[in-house]
């Protein structure tokens, strides 16, 4: 039975919303609450087994690189200070059994593209694709939505998209799909298009920042060339894929903040903060004082 040991993230991406807090920064690195967006990320992926995060990088993103680097002065300071929490925190940031590798996206030619970046590492394996932006985050007791994804794809070895429906207004902004039920949650993909106006969209069933996919969508994002934005649009490529391998849909367990945009990076930053271990309690009361 194939699992996944391998998972894409595109962090190339210049962040322009956040402007001009992402002048000298990478998005990715915006924190919420004490961690980067990037870390959880990491972590969601870490917990679904994954051993290899491949980080499909730019210009000005040393600071991702950085992050999951040893900071040995760092680290003899925390030691020789006794601060051996802050130590700890700062050493599980790259588990044991973890490697990072980072891979510079040469041109900005889209998402399909940043993925097409990861097939040296990645090569024949089946992948997963997580997308820093996309916060996700579930209950106590209930495995995070990557997991939740590779548990299926070793039951139904197929390409696996995290969806949950929009607003139509919204159809815009996301690669939509139409689909067929399946089986609890999972929905057979008939058909995928990226950024549809609301009155073209096939439905309201949007693709958010996970996947799981079959290696062969390499060969076809090498040949689809440029699609809408002149950019070459990983929808683009799992729509070609679907010609040949089942593409399932499925509608996950959690929530998922936007953080791409301020109003969703404020409300992830509210959420985290209320259930944080050491902030909670006290966040409570502080919001419970403004109501």
């Amino acid at each position: 039975m194939t699992t996944i040991t391998k998972a894409v993230f595109p962090v190339a991406g210049l962040g322009t919303r956040f402007l001009p807090a992402t002048k000298a920064q990478p998005k990715e690195m915006l924190p919420v609450v004490d961690k980067p967006l990037i870390q959880y990320a990491v972590e969601e992926a870490v917990a679904a087994g994954i051993t290899e995060m491949v980080f499909i990088t730019g210009r000005n993103k040393r600071a991702i690189e950085d992050h999951f680097d040893t900071a040995q002065e760092l680290e003899t300071e925390l030691e020789s200070a006794g601060k051996h929490a802050l130590l700890e925190t700062l050493r599980s940031t790259v588990p044991k059994g973890i490697h990072c590798i980072f891979i510079r996206q040469p041109a900005p030619l889209g998402l399909g593209h940043a993925v097409l970046c990861a097939r040296p590492v990645v090569g024949d394996h089946p992948f997963a694709v997580l997308l820093a932006d996309d916060m996700m985050d579930v209950d106590e007791g209930t495995k995070p939505v990557l997991a939740q994804m590779t548990d299926i794809y070793a039951r139904e070895q197929a390409s696996i998209l995290a969806v949950n429906d929009v607003p139509r207004a919204e159809t815009r902004q996301y690669g939509v799909v139409s689909a067929t039920p399946f089986k609890d949650r999972l929905e057979k993909v008939n058909g995928i298009v990226e950024k549809p106006a609301p009155e073209d969209a096939p439905s309201t069933l949007a693709v958010v920042g996970r996947y799981v996919l079959d290696a062969r969508i390499f060969d076809h994002l090498a040949k689809i060339g440029r699609g809408a934005g002149g950019e070459i649009q990983l929808t683009d490529g799992i729509a070609a894929l679907m010609q040949e391998k089942p593409v399932l849909a499925y509608r996950y367990e959690g929530r998922r903040f936007d953080c791409g945009s301020k109003l969703g990076y404020l409300k992830a930053t509210i959420a985290m903060a209320r259930k944080h271990p050491e902030l909670g309690a006290a966040f409570n009361r502080y919001l419970a004082e403004l109501s």
